[in-house]
């Protein structure tokens, strides 16, 4: 996918928050750190450095929605950083995001820390960010 397929597909699964830009996609798809799952329906773009991996972001189109992408793509971000040599991962998601919290609890994830206040909201309070890791196997 290219970058601003990328912004496109962000842009389309998170209207609640600022989606990340087709330059913001190019500069981190530049780090050899970096690695992106997925397809034009679903992407999850992950970050390894030496024995720990971040999930960046993780994406689905609101069309694509319940259908297993999302579950896919992470699973495709934890073998890739298992390839790479990461022993855990850790992401964070909005508080008022339940989906998303499920389908992470749901792989094993759990809540290490929360940042109060970290996601801002257009016509609403900022929104507490979970900070989930998970031991890769």
């Amino acid at each position: 996918m290219t970058p601003d397929a990328l912004a496109t597909l962000h842009a389309a699964a998170f209207t609640q928050s600022r989606p990340w830009s087709a330059a913001e996609f190019t500069d981190l798809l530049s780090s050899p750190f970096c690695f992106l799952t997925g397809d034009s329906q679903s992407f999850a773009l992950g970050r390894a450095i030496a024995d720990e991996a971040e999930l960046l972001t993780i994406a689905t189109h609101p069309d694509a929605r319940r259908q297993g992408l999302a579950r896919a793509r992470l699973s495709e971000f934890e073998t890739e950083a298992r390839a790479r040599g990461a022993t855990s991962a850790f992401l964070e998601v909005a508080a008022d995001n339940p989906a998303a919290i499920a389908l992470y609890m749901s792989q094993g994830y759990a809540e290490t820390a929360r940042r109060a206040g970290y996601y801002p909201r257009p016509h609403a309070a900022a929104v507490d960010a979970l900070i989930l890791r998970k031991t890769l196997a």
